[in-house]
């Protein structure tokens, strides 16, 4: 199944598993979508770029680990928004679909 709106993703998070068609950044906001932190870390945790770096920059956000999380947005060229947790993940899903 190909992921195109928001709403889809989020119907999606009632399965045991991600859709195969996500991209490693789709699957970590999945798991992110799901409360599932630690395996959303491990895949994005070594990631390179900015796409990488911004998601990672979000976790560490959601963990509330503020000064780390600031450390990836700068990676990312960006910076901490100020949108809600809920609103930057919803806003990274549709970059990322």
């Amino acid at each position: 199944m190909k992921m195109q709106t928001l709403s889809g993703f989020k119907s999606s998070l009632s399965a045991n598993m991600p859709p195969n068609d996500l991209s490693v950044h789709g699957k970590a906001l999945w798991y992110a979508g799901k409360g599932e932190w630690k395996k959303a870390h491990d895949l994005i945790q070594d990631g390179i770029g900015q796409p990488s770096a911004l998601i990672h920059a979000f976790l560490h956000r959601q963990e509330g680990d503020i000064s780390n999380a600031r450390y990836w947005y700068s990676k990312a060229a960006s910076s901490i928004p100020d949108s809600t947790l809920d609103q930057e993940w919803e806003d990274l899903v549709r970059q990322f679909l």
